[in-house]
């Protein structure tokens, strides 16, 4: 199933996250994909708010750290992996350990390495690009059940 979303302004992609957050009450994983600047962090900020992250938790790109954890409802795992240059680096951040938790929501920004190197499942697949006017082209994807029944609940 697939979906897509025109959105105007950062706050339209927040809420977007946010709602998407909110349907979330088990284990998830996101993908997100799209050029620097297309939405995926703030998308993610938005994520956050829904799975009731507590304020004090500024929600940034983990582009340096790799992956940022913060607590909610389900914790949500944020991992960037745009500097990951060999698959085998994965083993040293942890990925297996990460990817396979069955209490988390994790949203992987750049996961290219891991569609070409691994069959990590995900939930949902996002792409995000930029359109003319500064407007925001989303394509949401679903992957499984799970994310068939979460994108059918966010149509409603």
């Amino acid at each position: 199933m697939q979906k897509e979303f025109i959105l105007k302004t950062d706050q339209d992609t927040k809420k977007l996250g946010q709602k998407i957050g909110e349907l979330i009450d088990s284990s998830f994983c996101i993908f997100l994909n799209g050029d620097l600047g297309s939405g995926k962090t703030t998308f993610t900020q938005g994520l956050a708010i829904g799975l009731d992250i507590p304020k004090e938790y500024y929600i940034t790109s983990p582009t340096y750290s790799i992956i940022n954890e913060y607590p909610g409802k389900l914790n949500l795992y944020h991992i960037d992996l745009y500097r990951i240059e060999d698959a085998l680096e994965l083993d040293s951040i942890g990925i297996d350990e990460i990817m396979y938790r069955d209490d988390a929501v994790i949203a992987v920004e750049w996961p290219g390495i891991l569609d070409k190197n691994y069959a990590y499942p995900h939930d949902l697949k996002i792409e995000f690009s930029l359109t003319h006017g500064n407007t925001r082209k989303i394509s949401i994807f679903s992957s499984g059940r799970k994310g068939t029944n979460l994108l059918e609940k966010l149509l409603l």
